[in-house]
């Protein structure tokens, strides 16, 4: 053993990451992954150990009758990980443990030193970049894990399985299955459903303007009316935001008939300038981003979610792009600085740096995530062109440069300009903008959450005006307004007011909405965050019965109570004592639920003006209301907000079911009646009536997306219905080839082998020979079916150098390397995925060993609670999530299959192996 050099093994949670740490590290250390938390709380009733089973507290995996003790365990897709890493441990002579430096990481790493319990010395390293200096100074300055982190993270973890599994179930019997209440989700579903009562309850008016289009000389300039005799004339901020009514007395508000008679009367007048005004001003840089503001920024210009920006981000971040992407903190590192400023003298010029180094200072309350802003990583401030980036990577590299590089650059100088217009008796108001020095915004300006907010950098110039200088009217437009309800929140608004109240932190954020979306609570239009009729009930449920799970302040209150417990300066276990076994405690609370919530009451949904009940039944909502002492129900169509319905709407529903259906006419083959029916997924049309005690459904086709069944015409109902159509068969296998249409397009199949239509097909018309020569590309050997087109090739696996190929599955997409295949996480487009996330899609599959064999039935042959499963790793523990369901005993499981397809996009969920349940560390 003399002279033997030392082995340390580096654990970081990532194989990316891994394997950039990897190249900066010198002989003698090795670099291996975790694949995010290696031990958590039992997800299902299978994960439970058995020394445990039958006891009422392993359903919540916290005993807390027991100081809430929790029950952790090693999930069995981490069981290959952590036989491995032990292995590597053995021949080691240091444990250097390297997860990410937030409360996340801390914990990870914490978890990741008591399953492995080495018998070696342990130190703890953090960094803000993945560069090779950072990776130097962190190995200079190594330190213990922070167990007050750990503590608060952990208490963390604890409140939201308790939250979520003693409410769900709540949730479960008084409205519908499958729902979940969490800690944070809950808080951020009311802001959405307030904001959808507001608009209900909004009433749009109407008010009237002109828009003059005015010459001095030869140059054109607007002008708007702004008084008639003195007195101002209505805007739209005259009017209140959440009801639509005018809220200023003094105002004139001037109607149709009003504003045309003024504009034919001003036609005929003369115009003069009155005064005219030149205000400068100066516009300073934005503070370089946090996780919040990225978020923000990514979804106006860019139109990323918040989950996919994060992802993204990840990305960058571990392939040592950009600094860590979980920070609070708006403060940039010397070198970050003299990158920046060597940066813009040489693009820019030395007019364009700012006089000094300019530095932020973080105003947001509790910061404590991470010690810089998010930046270019180095000390170079490489472009995306450098870089060779490209898609939403090089996209969103591009806009923390930009953001970065502008915070260092000098103010930019406008001035605004205005003039005031007379004619007989009216006042107009012109506007212009005179950029004097663009500073900054040669680099970076600001989106807007108003798509129709000018931009800073757009300059208005007005022609040079003097007071009493005469202009002639080329143009007066008399304009109506109508006001608008109070805009639903984006991605965008959301992260932005959860930052403001405090709820949760920002980097929870992206976990937060993509939950709320999972579950079914919102649906995402056009960048709008719609919250579901569910949503509206859930909400509606918790507010009468748990008001403080929902009130933002006392969640922002939570918060804080978990910073203090970070700091060392709170108590972990006082608090969760009195938050769960108090006298108004949450497992009081949830037990006189039980008690009192009516479940018809909890599923209703009452909503102003609508003349009807909204209930949440089992196949989604429907409406119910009473006419001549009967009660008359119909389905809502899906997508349809709950600020948008009108009891016109209902009415036309109810009448249509109660009367039966439209009947358009026959089909000419077989007689039958070809009806026009309203569903859950919107009209459609069926051949013939349901025949009682028939297992076959009637032939259905939907209508296409837009259009209004009152001009359905018969020719083209029967066009619909004749999908599928068989054009013949194959003359090598005496097999069909039928056309179709599905959820990816029209195409044509034979024998299961499927090929798209080209945009010149028609599915209607296209014919046998058309649809042997795509079924012949490639072409399919006798008797045999064509192998399986990938989408893509991704890349390169790093392994072994085959390819890593996307493809379009029964279950939906998924990456294929070798024998191995893995699901495409729900959210993620096949259009975004990476290698680098197929490769580590690819080996948390692996590691999850083989997929659980088909009993009798083709059922798996091992039970499983019907709780869904969390990934192991960061991304999707990163935040109060809200958990779904407890661990039920003795549940079936689904079809193999089925399980196989849940367990790949959740990252697996199979039988467990138990590491020893230790209590994170106590004060």
């Amino acid at each position: 053993m003399a002279g033997k050099n030392p082995t340390r093994l580096v654990v970081v949670e990532s194989p990316t990451k891994a394997k950039t740490i990897r190249g900066f590290l010198p002989a003698g250390y090795r670099v291996a992954a975790s694949m995010g938390h290696v031990r958590d709380l039992p997800e299902s009733a299978t994960d439970i150990p058995a020394r445990y089973k039958g006891q009422e507290w392993a359903r919540l995996g916290v005993n807390v009758e027991a100081d809430f003790e929790p029950l952790y365990i090693v999930p069995g897709k981490k069981a290959k990980i952590v036989s491995e890493l032990k292995a590597l441990l053995k021949d080691a002579d240091e444990l250097i443990v390297a997860t990410d430096e937030d409360r996340e990481g801390e914990s990870i790493g914490w978890h990741l030193v008591q399953v492995l319990n080495p018998k070696v010395p342990i130190s703890r390293i953090v960094f803000h970049e993945i560069t090779p200096e950072a990776i130097r100074a962190a190995l200079a300055s190594p330190r213990q894990i922070d167990e007050d982190l750990v503590r608060a993270q952990e208490t963390r973890r604890i409140l939201d399985r308790l939250v979520g599994y003693t409410v769900s179930p709540l949730l479960w019997k008084k409205i519908s299955t499958g729902l979940s209440a969490g800690r944070v989700q809950s808080v951020a579903v009311r802001l959405l459903v307030q904001r959808e009562r507001e608009r209900r309850a909004f009433r749009s008016a109407t008010y009237w303007d002109l828009k003059a289009t005015l010459l001095r000389g030869i140059t054109p300039f607007g002008a708007t009316l702004t008084a008639v005799n003195g007195k101002r004339v209505a805007t739209g901020r005259d009017f209140d935001e959440n009801t639509g009514r005018l809220k200023t007395a003094d105002v004139v508000l001037l109607d149709g008939e009003q504003a045309r008679a003024l504009q034919e009367r001003l036609k005929q007048s003369a115009w003069k300038v009155a005064e005219t005004d030149e205000k400068p001003t100066v516009r300073r840089p934005y503070p370089p981003f946090t996780t919040s503001t990225l978020q923000q920024e990514a979804n106006r210009k860019l139109r990323l979610s918040a989950r996919d920006t994060m992802r993204i981000a990840q990305r960058l971040y571990e392939e040592g792009l950009i600094t860590y992407m979980r920070t609070d903190s708006v403060h940039l590192s010397e070198q970050a600085i003299k990158a920046s400023r060597s940066r813009i003298r040489s693009l820019y010029g030395d007019n364009y740096l700012s006089p000094q180094p300019r530095q932020f200072t973080t105003k947001s309350k509790g910061a404590q995530e991470a010690h810089e802003a998010i930046r270019p990583a180095g000390t170079e401030m490489r472009t995306v062109e450098e870089l060779r980036l490209t898609g939403v990577e090089g996209a969103l590299y591009d806009l923390i440069w930009k953001r970065t590089v502008a915070s260092q650059m000098a103010e930019a100088r406008l001035t605004y300009l205005t003039a005031t217009i007379q004619a007989d008796g009216a006042t107009f108001r012109a506007s212009g903008k005179r950029i004097d020095f663009p500073g900054f915004f040669r680099a970076y300006v600001e989106g807007q959450d108003d798509p129709d907010a000018a931009l800073e950098d757009r300059e208005e110039p007005l022609p040079p005006l003097k007071p009493g200088d005469d202009l002639a009217l080329r143009a007066l437009e008399a304009l109506s307004h109508s006001t608008q309800p109070p805009a639903r929140y984006t991605e965008a608004t959301l992260v932005k007011m959860l930052e403001q109240e405090g709820i949760g932190r920002p980097s929870t954020y992206a976990s937060i909405i993509g939950t709320v979306i999972d579950r079914g609570y919102v649906e995402r239009v056009s960048n709008q965050l719609v919250p579901t009729f569910t949503a509206f009930a859930v909400t509606g449920l918790l507010e009468r019965n748990f008001p403080s799970l929902v009130d933002t302040k006392f969640t922002a209150r939570m918060e804080e109570e978990l910073d203090e417990i970070a700091e060392g300066d709170a108590q972990w276990l006082p608090y969760l004592r009195n938050f769960f076994l108090g006298a108004d405690g949450l497992d009081e609370t949830v037990k006189r639920g039980q008690e009192s919530i009516d479940p018809r009451e909890a599923s209703t949904v009452m909503l102003e003006d609508l003349g009807a009940r909204v209930r949440i039944g089992r196949f989604g909502p429907f409406a119910e209301m009473e006419s001549d002492g009967e009660t008359f129900t119909a389905s809502l169509p899906e997508g349809i907000a709950p600020a948008d319905l009108t009891a016109e709407q209902v009415s036309q529903l109810v009448r249509a079911k109660a009367e039966g259906p439209d009947v358009l006419g026959e089909d000419p083959a077989t007689g039958k009646p070809i009806l026009v029916l309203q569903g859950r997924f919107g009209p459609y049309v069926q051949l013939g009536e349901a025949e009682e005690g028939s297992k076959s459904k009637p032939k259905r086709a939907s209508l296409p997306k837009g259009m209004n069944p009152a001009d359905l015409k018969l020719d083209f109902a029967l066009q619909l219905l004749s999908l599928p159509r068989t054009l013949g068969t194959h003359p090598e296998t005496g097999k069909e080839i039928q056309a179709n249409a599905g959820r990816f397009g029209p195409y044509v199949v034979h024998d299961g082998d499927f090929r798209s239509l080209a945009k010149s097909d028609d599915v209607y018309t296209v014919d046998l020979a058309r649809a042997m020569e795509l079924i012949s590309q490639p072409k399919a050997g006798r008797g045999q079916r064509a192998a399986i087109e990938p989408l893509r090739t991704i890349g390169a696996h790093p392994k072994d150098g085959e390819p890593v190929n996307l493809y379009e599955g029964r279950y939906g997409p998924y990456v294929k390397h070798g024998a191995v295949n893995a699901s495409i996480p729900k959210g993620t487009g096949p259009d975004e995925v990476t290698l680098e996330q197929a490769v580590t899609l690819l080996a948390e599959r692996e590691a999850a060993g083989p997929p659980a064999k088909k009993g009798r039935g083709g059922r798996s042959a091992a039970k499983t609670s019907r709780a869904p499963a969390r990934s192991g790793t960061k991304s999707a523990k990163a935040a109060d999530t809200g958990e779904k369901k407890p661990a039920r005993a003795g549940t079936k499981s689904k079809t193999a299959a089925s399980a196989r397809t849940a367990a790949a996009k959740k990252t697996a969920r199979t039988a467990s192996k138990t590491a020893g349940a230790k209590k994170p560390p106590k004060k």
